[in-house]
């Protein structure tokens, strides 16, 4: 069976069987450009996102034509869980100049999603894009609140991986 057969027949709730299928297939050559390649099919999104977001979990490393093609594909999200699973990716991401713009617009509209986490993970978007692009920075600065002294945390998503120093402080 191919990937997207396997990909077809997973229930779309099951973390064992998509790691499953992660394991069955990311040593395979090309595994992340076939699996960008596959985001861009609406029946395929959620469970394509969810293996790339896990290969960069895992410490791989994508192109960075690869890393284009995922910035092209923003606007064509169609599942709350395919936009999550972008935007926890978005960390182990380079924002290619040409495409903060596409990313930023995005964040805009994952800003306004009615999925909490989306909601949540798009201002840890905005986090990213600062970081790696400062004119975005005064902006983001005003998505941070300080919970208690020497511990910022994006709000409202809280994790011990979100903790900002203190350059964002208000």
């Amino acid at each position: 069976m191919t990937i997207q057969d396997e990909m077809a027949l997973w229930d779309g709730k099951s973390a064992h069987d998509i790691g499953k299928i992660y394991n069955g297939f990311n040593k395979q050559t090309g595994f992340p450009r076939n699996v960008i390649a596959l985001m861009a099919q609406e029946n395929c999104q959620k469970s394509a996102s969810w293996l790339l977001k896990h290969h960069l979990e895992n410490d791989n490393k994508i192109s960075q034509p690869e890393t284009k093609s995922i910035f092209k594909l923003l606007n064509t999200l169609d599942h709350w869980e395919s936009k999550l699973h972008v935007l926890q990716s978005l960390p182990f991401l380079n924002i290619p100049n040409a495409y903060k713009t596409a990313l930023e617009q995005f964040l805009r509209e994952c800003l306004t999603e009615t999925n909490k986490f989306v909601r949540a993970w798009a201002y840890n978007g905005f986090y990213e894009l600062a970081k790696q692009y400062p004119e975005y920075e005064e902006e983001t600065r005003l998505f941070f609140v300080k919970k208690k002294p020497g511990c910022f945390l994006l709000w409202p998503c809280v994790t011990k991986r979100h903790r900002l120093g203190p350059e964002y402080a208000i």
